[in-house]
Parts: C-alpha cells; sequence; structure tokens
C-alpha cells in the first residue's frame, strides 16, 4: 500500500482491500493483453488502482517467465489514482 492508502487508515484500507479482493471487470479498455495485472475501483469516495507486478524470485528484476511461479514473486501495489 503507498503513503496515501496507508494515510486512509485501518478502516478504509480494509474496504479496499475487500474491494480490491472482489474486482473482476476487467475488460478490453482496463486489460487489453489480458493479463488482469491492473484494475481500478472506487472506496469511499476515492479511485483507487492496483498494480500486480511480476518479479524474479528475489525481486532483481522482472520474472523471465510470469507464468511459471517457481520463478515469479507477484507484488500487488495499491494505490490511489493520483499516485499513479
Amino acid at each position: 500500500m503507498t503513503a496515501g492508502i496507508v494515510a486512509m487508515g485501518a478502516e478504509k484500507q480494509e474496504a479496499i482491500i475487500a474491494a480490491v479482493r472482489v474486482f473482476s471487470d476487467f475488460d478490453t479498455d482496463n486489460d487489453p493483453w489480458g493479463e488482469h495485472d491492473f484494475g481500478a475501483v472506487e472506496v469511499a469516495g476515492e479511485r483507487i488502482f492496483f498494480k500486480i507486478d511480476y518479479y524474479d524470485p528475489v525481486r532483481a528484476m522482472h520474472s523471465e517467465d510470469p507464468a511459471d511461479s517457481t520463478l515469479t514473486e507477484r507484488v500487488m501495489t495499491v494505490m490511489l489514482a493520483e499516485e499513479y
């Protein structure tokens, strides 16, 4: 979570995580490559983005094969839209 999300407090953070957890509205506009690695939700009047990046197991660089869980560490960033 970014500083902007942390500053919102635990109750809003829980609502944000709950909204991200159930997000399934992927389409060609927000997911043109079908990777389901970015989304936007609205919580308590705030537009929230989440982004998933795929790193090698030590998180030094991007994974050479994101589909292979032995070669990939996934990291999700949750941020206010204005922090993007």
